[in-house]
């Protein structure tokens, strides 16, 4: 079945930098578009970024713009989300997410957290 495995999170100092990953298995991920989420404690989840299936294109949410970086390696079935000049706003569940002939697959989330 469809797995979607997140890691990478952890505490950050504000200014600091994380890389997510994100192993996928039991789909062809290479044939997959791929996001990735946050959760913040009591707010909505908010999507973050997306890449296509090739990495052609990518594109990001107003709040990460010019600050992350997502990415995959085809061969490795994974996606990366690079984090840099974290902020505070940033902590979060980062979620890696693909949708599959309509169907949402989501991962179980990594907790980042950015404090002093």
């Amino acid at each position: 079945q469809v797995q979607l495995v997140e890691s990478g999170g952890g505490l950050v100092q504000p200014g600091g930098s994380l890389r997510l990953s994100c192993v996928a298995s039991g789909f062809p991920f290479s044939s997959s578009p791929m996001s990735w989420y946050r959760q913040a404690p009591g707010k909505d989840r908010e999507w973050v970024a997306i890449i296509t299936d090739n990495s052609v294109y990518s594109n990001y949410g107003d709040s990460v713009k010019g600050r992350f970086t997502i990415s995959r390696d085809n061969a490795k079935n994974t996606g990366y989300l690079e984090m840099r000049s974290l902020k505070v706003d940033d902590t979060a569940i980062y979620y890696c997410m693909v949708n599959i002939l309509g169907s949402e697959h989501w991962g179980q989330g990594t907790r980042v957290t950015v404090s002093a």
